[in-house]
Formats: structure tokens, C-alpha cells, sequence
């Protein structure tokens, strides 16, 4: 039932001045160039990683470690111990539970670093770590870098053999883009076996759970593809004592030369940080000496990570300008379609299209290169959700040179258009990454082994098409609906892969849908605003844990502006712009609003691999409420 006309009419009128404040904070924020790039933060496991990285750039000399970063490791240190929890663990989304993985890696770099074996927080945290299973039981990335120090036995680490690059099928491009770029730049330092020293004396026997093997388990069933996997991984290890050498050699050389030309024409390997220290751990293996133009580059591009601001430390994952450009241009243009901002931020995202192929052409190679990745350089990797926001953004934001707009318009769609995979939907960097039995290897336990479909990917992009003219009935789009329509989970919700959790996954369906021509009178549709009317928390917002991911379905927790919005907007997709629930979400946004027009949200609403890394985008907060209370100003001008 509608609110009363009074409600209504002060409801919007305070939603419209809490827009406009919105905005104008938004605006703010833009660089002179026109873009926009939030800091983008993490868990501790960033900081806990360079420690360890320092020890790889900095061996000890005479069996005593003196890096030439000390005050640096002194800040991440800090760092650190200030996110350490009550219980002595470290977890990897705030106010989560300690994981075991996360506080290893901070107490190799905590004792490494110097901190005493007695010291009450290294007491609490070891106990921890013995409690959550010991050294056995974190994941296969925390023991490949810790052997690489001979602190783990590499018999007990999964195989990463170069040779990967030569096997037929295009295998190495059935991996994630992400994993891809990690193994072969991690199979070049494995094929090394460098045995790094450490300080003398160093070791983490403490932290060993006592009876338990570091052996990997098999499955009880003797054919599964974990098991072959396994046994693949013992062969791998016979290769690599008694294999022909000439083979190993070859690997190396064609795995060196595929990193080498993904670190040009980018911010690094990937842009992102694991692949970006591999790649300076590779070319120390391959012999490339510190000053060498490639290495000192590569160093220098890992280091821009880095914030150091005097009073807080830590590492960003990578940045994220497109992605925060594409998100506020568009929020700003369905507040204000003349908002001076516009402009320019237009003109920064079509000087960022990439033209150049890619990975992403192996499966595609006749597709005519088009599209935007998440960081200021990485053309070897653009992504099909940062088009499909781009092209959003782009759809209703006029740059300052007509042609070529029209023209990047087109390749954009083209490019988003190919790259649907074969099931009807669309994922993050390729078509058709489905092989599934690849989630069984050894090293695939920071789950991010594939990119497969998803919902919020797929809403987006059909979003994003129907914003440029692409019909209903467009085969693409049909297919798209029905991959949406299939996928729903059984309570109504989807799920979201790239942000948290099943609120966001719900959201872009649903607007996905709508922009499709699918009637809210679907039952999928109806089905889905019930689900979101029935998680709404009691302060009328809507808030969900990362744990969402570990547990399988939506675990509630405190409300966020964020989330707020996507539920907002999820619900205004769906037909439903005068309820109570999204009266009283609107409410909680205008009660939570800042004076200077900005909202504060500590909870990470943001996915990198489910279960293992979660992210901080510090202007979800912003530019999500704002495109919230556009959505529900116009919603109610036309209901």
C-alpha cells in the first residue's frame, strides 16, 4: 500500500535534499582530470606479505636480517597488531572470526620482524593459530611462500610447474585471469626452488599442531578428481627430480616470456598485488639483476601500493579508477544529467578504452578489441562488468568529441556482446572459464581457481545493453534473462560473486530484468522483493556479513549505506518504489547521512575471492546511496 500523500511528498522532499548534498560531496572528490579512484583497503594479510617480501629483497648477511626498509616493516608491524583480535587471531573481513591463513602470515611476519616469542599479543596468536589447526591446516599459498624460505617442507606444497604454458587445449586459459597470472609467474620462481636463507636460528616450529600430517588428504572415494589430481601433483614431483631437462628449460623460457609481455603496457603483472610480487620474485630467479630496467620498474609499480601517510600504513590490493569513475559518473547523471562533473569524467573513461587483444582474445579472436579494465594501465586484461558499467555510465554522459564517442559506443557494445558465454551469461575477464574439475587442485584453495557466469555480472550487462538501444528481444538478451531466471536461488535472492553477498546479487538481477522488459509481475520478480523485504533489519536498513559466502546463504548483520542501496535498489527494479520497506531504507539513509553529504561504513562490502579476500571500496558508501535516492526521486515522480 502507498504511504499518504503528506508522508510521501516530505519523504522526497528530504530524499531530494539529501541527493543534492550527495552530489555535491561526490563531485568533490573528482580529480582534476576528471576520475575518481577511492582507496581500496584489505586484512592484514597485504601487510603480513611484505614483510615476507622484504626478507626475499633483503637476506640476511652473516645470518642476520637488516633490511634497508626497517622503519617500513616498523609501520607494518604496527599495522598489524592494531587489527589483531581479542581472541590473539587475525581475520580477513572486519568483525569476522580469526582464519588460520590470515594469522600465519602475520605471525611469520610478526617474529620476523622482531617481535619477541613472549610478547603477550605473539602468546595470544600462537595460541590461536594451534587451536584453528596450526601450520597443516593454512592455505596451499601461505605454505608455497613459506617454503620458498625452507619454513615449510616443499614436498607438502602443491606442484606449480611451469610447463603448465605448454599444454595443449588452450589449458592455461581455463584458468581465472587472476590465477593465471599467479601461476606463471609463481611457476617460474617453484621451477627456481630458491631456498631463500633466514635469520639465524628462525623457524616456526611453534606453531605446529603436534600428531597432525601436512600430507595432502585424499577423498575416501578412490576416483574423484581430487585424488587424480593428487596423484597428478606426486608426478609432477617425480618430473621435477628426473624429467628432462631441455622440457623444464623450454617451460621456463615460454612462461618468462608470456609475464614479460603482460608487465608491459601495465601497472605491473596483472595490476594486482600477489602477481605483481611474483613478478619481481620471477625475474630474481631468472637471474634479472636489481637495477635491470624490468625489475626496477616492476619494484617501483608494487610500491606505488603502498600508502604511508605518516599516520597509518598499509598496502591496497590494486586501484580501482575505472571502476569508481564509471560508478560516480553514473550516480552523478541520473541525479543531474548537466552536472558539470560529467563532462570530463566522460572524456577520462574513452581515452581509457583498451584496444589492444588480449588474453581475453584467445577464446574470442575475432571480436575487434574494445573495453575497460578495473585499473588506470592493464590492457591485457579489461573486464566485462567495468564495460558494462562504463557503458553505463557512458549512456547518459556526453564527452567532448561526439564521433569518437559514438564509434567507442559501438566497439563497446560489440565487445560486451562477444564475450557472452556459452550458458547464456557473462563473467568478469572471460567467456566460457567453466572447467570445473580445475577447482580440485592442490593449489585451488583460494578459491578463485575459475570466473564463472554470475548474476550481478549479468544484470549489469544487460543493463548496460538495454541503455544502448539493444532490444528485448535481442537473442543476447534473452539468453541473458533466461540464465537469470535459472540461477535464481530457491529463496528468491541470486547470488552476488563480486560484491556482498546475496543483497548485491539481487540488486543487479533485478535491474538487469527490468531493463530487459521482464515484467514485475514475474513470479521470480515478486519472489525476489519478498526476499528483501524480509531481511530488512529493524533500523530499516539492510546489512549481510561476508560470512554469507562460508554459510551458503544470506547471514544478516549490521545495516550499511551500501547495502542499503542495492536493496533500494533492487526493490525499485522490481516494481516496488512505495512500500514501507523502501520508505523506511530511504529513511535509514537520510538518518545516517553525514553534514558534509558522505556516510561512513566499516563493514567490507566488497568481494575479491569468496571465502578468502574480501575488500573495503571506500566509495561504495558514497555514490551507491546517491544513485539510490535518484532511482527513488524519479520512481516516485512516475508511480
Amino acid at each position: 500500500m502507498s504511504a499518504p500523500l503528506q508522508v510521501r511528498t516530505t519523504l522526497e522532499s528530504a530524499a531530494g535534499q539529501a541527493k543534492r548534498r550527495a552530489a555535491n560531496y561526490l563531485a568533490g572528490l573528482q580529480q582534476r582530470d576528471g576520475h575518481w579512484c577511492a582507496e581500496l583497503t584489505a586484512d592484514t594479510t597485504l601487510e603480513s606479505d611484505y614483510i615476507l617480501f622484504q626478507l626475499w629483497l633483503h637476506p640476511p648477511t652473516d645470518g642476520k636480517w637488516t633490511p634497508a626498509s626497517r622503519p617500513l616493516i616498523d609501520k607494518a608491524v604496527r599495522s598489524i597488531l592494531d587489527r589483531q583480535l581479542p581472541d590473539g587471531g587475525f581475520n580477513i573481513y572486519v568483525e569476522g572470526p580469526s582464519e588460520v591463513s590470515a594469522s600465519v602470515k602475520a605471525y611469520f611476519a610478526l617474529k620476523l620482524a622482531g617481535v619477541a616469542m613472549d610478547d603477550p599479543q605473539m602468546v595470544l596468536l600462537r595460541n590461536r593459530i594451534l587451536e584453528l589447526g596450526g601450520i597443516q591446516a593454512a592455505n596451499s599459498y601461505v605454505k608455497v611462500n613459506l617454503s620458498l624460505f625452507d619454513l615449510y617442507p616443499r614436498q607438502y606444497c602443491p606442484s606449480i610447474p611451469p610447463e603448465v604454458v605448454l599444454l595443449p587445449l588452450n589449458f592455461l586459459y581455463q584458468m581465472s585471469a587472476w590465477t593465471r597470472a599467479i601461476v606463471v609467474s609463481l611457476s617460474i620462481v617453484h621451477a627456481a626452488n630458491p631456498r631463500r636463507p633466514v635469520p639465524a636460528g628462525f623457524n616456526l616450529d611453534e606453531i605446529w599442531l603436534p600428531g597432525v600430517s601436512p600430507a595432502f588428504h585424499k577423498d575416501a572415494r578412490w576416483l574423484t578428481w581430487h585424488n587424480i589430481f593428487l596423484t597428478t601433483d606426486w608426478l609432477l614431483k617425480w618430473w621435477e627430480r628426473s624429467g628432462l631437462k631441455s622440457v623444464r628449460r623450454k617451460a621456463v623460457r615460454k612462461a618468462s616470456q608470456w609475464m614479460i609481455e603482460r608487465m608491459q603496457h601495465s601497472d605491473g603483472l596483472g595490476a594486482i598485488y600477489p602477481p605483481m610480487m611474483y613478478s619481481i620474485m620471477a625475474l630474481d630467479a631468472l637471474g634479472y639483476a636489481p637495477d635491470d630496467p624490468l625489475r626496477a620498474q616492476a619494484l617501483r609499480q608494487f610500491d606505488k601500493l603502498m600508502v604511508d601517510d605518516g599516520e597509518r600504513f598499509f598496502f591496497q590490493p590494486c586501484f580501482s579508477p575505472v571502476w569508481d569513475t564509471a560508478i560516480g559518473a553514473y550516480a552523478l547523471a541520473q541525479c543531474d544529467p548537466k552536472d558539470p562533473a560529467l563532462r570530463p569524467a566522460a572524456d577520462w573513461l574513452l581515452a581509457h578504452e583498451v584496444r589492444r587483444k588480449a588474453d581475453w582474445s584467445v577464446k574470442r579472436p575475432d571480436t575487434e578489441p574494445s573495453g575497460w579494465a578495473f585499473f588506470y594501465n592493464n590492457e591485457h586484461y579489461p573486464d566485462i562488468d567495468d564495460t558494462a558499467m562504463v557503458m553505463l555510465a557512458l549512456s547518459d554522459t556526453s564527452g567532448s568529441n561526439s564521433a569518437a564517442q559514438k564509434a567507442c559506443h559501438k566497439r563497446g557494445l560489440d565487445w560486451l556482446l562477444a564475450m557472452q558465454s556459452g550458458d547464456g551469461g557473462w563473467a568478469a575477464f572471460d567467456a566460457d572459464n567453466n572447467w570445473e574439475f580445475l577447482n580440485k587442485v592442490p593449489f585451488a584453495d583460494h578459491n578463485a581457481m575459475l570466473d564463472p557466469t554470475c548474476p550481478d555480472i549479468t544484470g549489469r550487462v544487460l543493463e548496460a545493453l538495454a541503455a544502448h538501444g539493444v532490444e528485448s528481444s535481442h537473442r543476447a538478451v534473452r539468453r541473458g534473462v533466461d540464465w537469470l531466471v535459472r540461477n535464481q536461488q530457491s529463496d528468491g535472492s541470486w547470488y552476488g560473486r563480486w560484491g556482498v553477498a546475496y543483497i548485491y546479487g539481487t540488486c543487479f538481477a533485478l535491474r538487469g530484468l527490468a531493463a530487459s522488459g521482464e515484467s514485475d509481475r514475474e513470479a521470480h520478480i515478486l519472489c525476489a522483493g519478498e526476499w528483501l523485504r524480509s531481511i530488512q533489519n529493524a533500523d530499516g536498513g539492510w546489512g549481510e556479513s561476508c560470512a554469507s559466502y562460508d554459510n551458503g546463504t544470506f547471514t544478516a548483520a549490521e545495516s550499511t549505506p551500501s547495502q542499503t542501496a542495492w536493496a533500494i535498489l533492487g526493490l525499485i527494479a522490481g516494481g516496488d518504489p512505495n512500500s514501507l520497506s523502501v520508505q523506511h531504507g530511504i529513511e535509514y539513509l537520510l538518518e545516517t547521512q553525514r553534514p558534509d553529504g558522505s556516510w561512513d561504513e566499516e563493514l567490507a562490502t566488497g568481494t575479491g575471492f569468496p571465502k578468502v579476500f574480501y575488500l573495503n571500496y571506500h566509495l561504495y558508501k558514497d555514490y551507491f546511496p546517491l544513485l539510490a535516492l535518484s532511482s527513488f526521486g524519479k520512481a516516485r515522480a512516475n508511480s
